[in-house]
């Protein structure tokens, strides 16, 4: 199987792998994001009982 490099000249801008890279991002930071909000919901008290059973 032969593997062909593009350079990123080559693609235009709006390419489905760029989205798909952004949305991923995206995800990540999400993720991140819901980590710390829940992290400082069970360090403040606000969320009680067992997190992680």
């Amino acid at each position: 199987m032969s593997v062909q490099k593009s350079s990123p000249a080559a693609e235009p801008a709006g390419t489905p792998v760029r989205r798909a890279q952004r949305l991923h991002l995206s995800e990540d930071w999400l993720a991140t994001v819901v980590g710390l909000v829940l992290l400082v919901l069970v360090l403040t008290g606000v969320i009680t009982g067992p997190v992680v059973p």
